[in-house]
Parts: C-alpha cells; sequence; structure tokens
C-alpha cells in the first residue's frame, strides 16, 4: 500500500497539468505558443551563457589536452602496429626466431642458491 500513494499523487498531478494544458491550447492557441516560445529562448540563452562560463574552466581546458594527447598516441600506435620500432628491433627479430613460447615463470617463486653445506665458523670475530 506504501509504494501506490506516491504512484496515485504523481499521476493526479499529471492529469491535471494535461487538463491545464489542453485547456490553455483551446483557450488561446496565440498566447500558448508565445509563452513555449518564450520558454524555449530563455532556456536556450541560459544554456549559452552556463557553457561559455563551463568552457573557460581550466579542468575543461585540461581535459581536452588530455583528449588530444590520447588520441594522438591511439593514432601513433595504430600506425605502428605492423611496424617494428628502432628500440624493439632486435628484439623482436630474436623472438620471431624462437620456435615455441616460453611458459611464464612465477614471479614470486624464486631460486637462492648459496653455500648449505660449508659450517659457519663463529669464532671468528
Amino acid at each position: 500500500m506504501k509504494n501506490r500513494v506516491p504512484f496515485l499523487v504523481i499521476g493526479i498531478v499529471c492529469l491535471l497539468a494535461l487538463i491545464g494544458l489542453v485547456s490553455s491550447v483551446v483557450s488561446n492557441p496565440v498566447g500558448f505558443m508565445q509563452n513555449i516560445l518564450s520558454l524555449v529562448v530563455i532556456g536556450l540563452l541560459i544554456w549559452f551563457i552556463v557553457r561559455r562560463f563551463y568552457k573557460a574552466s581550466p579542468e575543461r581546458k585540461e581535459q581536452k589536452a588530455f583528449v588530444k594527447a590520447a588520441k594522438r598516441s591511439k593514432k601513433i600506435q595504430q600506425h605502428t602496429k605492423g611496424k617494428l620500432l628502432p628500440k624493439q628491433g632486435a628484439q623482436a627479430k630474436t623472438a620471431t626466431f624462437k620456435g615455441k613460447k616460453r611458459s611464464a615463470s612465477s614471479a614470486h617463486l624464486t631460486v637462492i642458491e648459496g653455500k648449505k653445506s660449508k659450517k659457519k665458523n663463529r669464532a671468528t670475530f
């Protein structure tokens, strides 16, 4: 029952708004069009003012610079995708001659080699 109350209130408000809109159009269509036109003009004016001030913020300029750099980087990656870069040329050539790929070793497991059979001389200072 609690969920029906807000639904009914919103429905009644929408119904009253629709009745008022229809009665306004029927009684004075020219005045209704003038009101709609004035609302659109005021909305566009506010939108342009907000957009103008928002565009001038330094965060926006930094964001534009970041997007521009990202596009440039993506373009370079696509351009060099098929070609070898000069720094990677020697490594890539040696990698192509190997027939099989190595399995990746576990980086967290290490072998420590040392002289474990030799006993420590603790008497020496």
